[in-house]
């Protein structure tokens, strides 16, 4: 099975490409989305989590909001915030790859967003970088409600710069040509990852991945 991982800073519209691989057939594993599920109403590390925060609960659900002002440069907090919920991700993944294995699924995707920033990439078999040029991408993150250029700003400092992600990666995906040109270039990665000389970067086997296989 390959595994690829999906990444892109803001704005350079990775989950629209993740939705082409996905209509394109291609299981994702959405580790974001996975902490939206695990902090929702009766998720799996609600408990835990207002324990070791008390008060950033409410009603059932974690705030994610005054959760992030908790552990804003506080570096114990994030250690401690990690601790109770990469080992449940961790679980989830194990069993997304359990599931597609059982499905006999020759390609999967990790949507990773800090994959460059967490060393997600000695992972996987390739990397796609979602890109657009920075004009393209600042107009669409000033489009979306409530953002301001200074958060703007402060996300873009925590993010690998976009040149570093293009020059690591693997396969780019222009999302600035349109949905058509977006969806051509990710068959044509799913084309190219599916041949029988393509050759996939050195990895580590990621937990609950398998083995590699074309």
């Amino acid at each position: 099975m390959i595994v690829l991982a999906l990444t892109g800073s803001i704005g350079m519209g990775k989950s629209t490409t993740a939705k082409m691989f996905e209509e394109a057939g291609v299981p994702i594993y959405d580790a974001d989305a996975e902490v939206h599920k695990l902090y929702a109403k009766g998720g799996g590390a609600v408990e835990a989590v207002e324990a070791a925060f008390p008060g950033v609960v409410k009603d059932g659900a974690v705030d994610r909001n005054e959760l992030s002002k908790r552990v804003l440069d506080d570096i114990p907090a994030i250690l401690r915030l990690e601790a109770i919920v990469h080992p449940m991700v961790s679980a989830s993944r194990a069993e997304f790859f359990r599931r597609v294995k059982a499905a006999k699924a020759d390609v999967v995707i990790l949507d990773i967003p800090l994959l460059f920033e967490t060393g997600g990439e000695r992972n996987v078999d390739a990397v796609v970088v979602a890109s657009a040029p920075a004009d393209m991408q600042r107009e669409r993150v000033m489009a979306r409600p409530g953002m301001t250029p200074e958060k703007f700003a402060s996300i873009m400092q925590k993010q690998t710069p976009d040149a570093e992600k293009r020059a690591r990666a693997d396969f780019i995906v222009d999302t600035s040509r349109g949905l058509e040109a977006a969806r051509e270039q990710v068959l044509q990665i799913l084309k190219t990852v599916r041949s029988p000389g393509w050759a996939p970067r050195p990895r580590a086997p990621l937990e609950g991945a398998g083995e590699r296989g074309h």
